[in-house]
């Protein structure tokens, strides 16, 4: 598990790069919970670009499925907020569709 001693001792950009190269991992698991709700949403006749994931919930799956620490899923939250590549409102997360993605 990363501690966050052992991140101290990094150099900034070394930081940074460790957080920026959790990203596709992270918004894979995102987007992940995000299917399971659009379905919920779906099964309801609701609007599927209204499904949200709780950061605890994101947190949580992080911590489970790659094995890392609540810390440092903080962590990786909010660079990927910082680098606009989630958005928040509240305590829930979306992900921000890109114009050339779809």
């Amino acid at each position: 598990m990363i501690t966050n001693k052992v991140l101290k001792k990094q150099p900034e950009h070394k930081y940074v790069q460790g957080l920026q190269s959790w990203y596709e991992p992270a918004l894979r698991t995102l987007d992940g919970l995000l299917d399971i709700r659009r379905a919920n949403l779906r099964k309801i006749n609701r609007d599927e670009t209204n499904a949200a994931v709780m950061r605890d919930e994101f947190v949580e799956m992080l911590m489970n499925e790659h094995r890392i620490s609540a810390w440092y899923a903080g962590e990786i939250i909010a660079s990927l907020l910082r680098a606009e590549r989630i958005m928040m409102f509240g305590r829930f997360i979306q992900i921000i569709e890109k114009e050339g993605e779809a």
